[in-house]
């Protein structure tokens, strides 16, 4: 099957076109459906029930203009909400069909991600304020949700996913060997948290003070940065060591019982007297890790409330080094896009203390603190690079993948690579373009 037009989307047995979209023709097994619309009146949802069947029903369409990117806050005015709660959800599947009704019937215009279980939610997506509001609203109202903390942030290119998957997951973040066996529902078993203003209390002691002193009564302060590599190498606080893996399920800090390694800040510690300060990025990834943490016999732990997102909208960039590394098409955003300034991340250079970014290729200092894609399509590597090395090597990460088959072309700015097939046919349309 195939679409030619990315308005209209199939995703597992439900979908929906705008009724905006160009031509749309599909093929499946042996129905054909070929139409095209004139007026934007309506949205229409596809059930596939069979393979010569298809039924349609009609929904209220939300406005045709939120659904395309905009350079203007003050137009469509879209955000991305991120939040999540543990919390015992006896029937997870009917809690995601409840949630699937209330955003059918409203109509709300989201994409991102939200995940379910019996342990709880996580949600990351983006809207219009309007409507990305109007599903946590509705949540709140129900008790076992009616406290979290949810974080906003605004998003001037409309959409920063793709699409909506709503559905449940068996783990709420992924780490090795699963997470439904851990005690996340028990706050005793995971970390204290702290404030955004408690946080920046125990940095900023921890950090004008020399913790070798063997009189610093503190001195067994541990900050643990449980974040990406990758992430720490756009912004991290001061005083953090880089993580050692690029993907949060292989973390391991102490939890390995072979040789000290420099790698590990938690390696050969006291696990009764070191107090470990943890971070990640809304606070989700501590709160687990913790919980494993506290199984290990590690006493004192504390996390950031609400992690670096939070903290950054309350205390601004005090102790903290970067932008801030976000998985959604915006990558980076710097500490300005919490405190109510909207300045484009690309627009914001690298200054003082922000030297520590490197470029992948040559190692030299990068002009801005946003990763980018590796051209070649099965490279796909995730990379910061000077804008020199960008164009040297036409977007890719080695001279290697400049001879690959499947390149994309160089992205400047804040876009995003789109599916490859787009990509293919501009290049099969210019190649029939020189030949006549």
């Amino acid at each position: 099957m195939r679409w030619y037009s990315e308005v209209f989307c199939v995703s597992g047995s439900r979908s929906g076109a705008y009724a905006l979209a160009p031509i749309v023709s599909a093929s499946i097994r042996y129905t054909s459906l070929v139409s095209q619309f004139q007026k934007p009146l309506f949205k229409f949802k596809f059930k596939f029930s069979n393979s010569s069947s298809l039924a349609l029903t009609h929904r209220k369409l939300v406005p045709a203009a939120l659904t395309q990117p905009s350079s203007s806050r003050d137009d469509f005015d879209f955000v991305v909400i991120n939040f999540y709660h543990f919390v015992f959800i006896e029937d997870p599947q009917a809690e995601v069909a409840k949630h699937r009704s209330f955003l059918d019937l409203e109509g709300l215009d989201i994409n991102g991600r939200v995940y379910l279980n019996e342990q709880g939610i996580n949600a990351q997506y983006s809207g219009p304020s309007k409507d990305a509001l109007a599903y946590v609203n509705w949540l709140r109202e129900d008790n076992r949700f009616s406290d979290i903390l949810v974080q906003t942030s605004p998003s001037e290119n409309g959409h920063t996913f793709p699409t909506l998957r709503l559905r449940y997951k068996p783990s709420l973040v992924q780490f090795e060997g699963g997470i439904s066996h851990l005690s996340l529902l028990d706050p005793s078993m995971r970390a204290i948290p702290l404030s955004p203003s408690e946080w920046r209390e125990r940095l900023e002691a921890i950090n004008k003070t020399d913790l070798t002193a063997i009189d610093y009564p503190n001195r067994n302060y541990i900050l643990l940065d449980v974040r990406n590599g990758y992430e720490w190498d756009i912004g991290h606080f001061r005083g953090a060591q880089r993580p050692s893996v690029d993907c949060f399920r292989s973390t391991s800090f102490g939890l390995s019982q072979e040789e000290i390694t420099a790698s590990d800040p938690l390696s050969n510690v006291d696990k009764e007297k070191a107090n470990i300060l943890m971070y990640c990025t809304g606070g989700i990834r501590c709160d687990v890790y913790s919980t494993i943490l506290r199984q290990q016999g590690f006493q004192n732990l504390y996390t950031l409330k609400g992690g670096v997102s939070h903290y950054l909208k309350n205390e601004g960039p005090a102790e903290w080094v970067g932008n801030l590394f976000v998985f959604d098409s915006r990558l980076s955003l710097p500490p300005i896009y919490y405190t109510g300034a909207t300045t484009e991340a690309e627009s914001t250079p690298v200054s003082g203390d922000d030297k520590f970014a490197k470029c992948y290729v040559c190692s030299l200092e990068v002009s801005e603190l946003r990763h980018r894609n590796c051209a070649n399509l099965d490279c796909n590597l995730l990379f910061l690079c000077c804008r020199k090395c960008v164009k040297d090597l036409r977007g890719c990460c080695c001279l290697t993948c400049t001879a690959a088959p499947r390149l994309r072309p160089i992205l400047n700015g804040m876009q995003r690579y789109k599916k490859w097939h787009i990509y293919r046919d501009m290049d099969l349309q210019r190649k029939m373009k020189i030949s006549t």
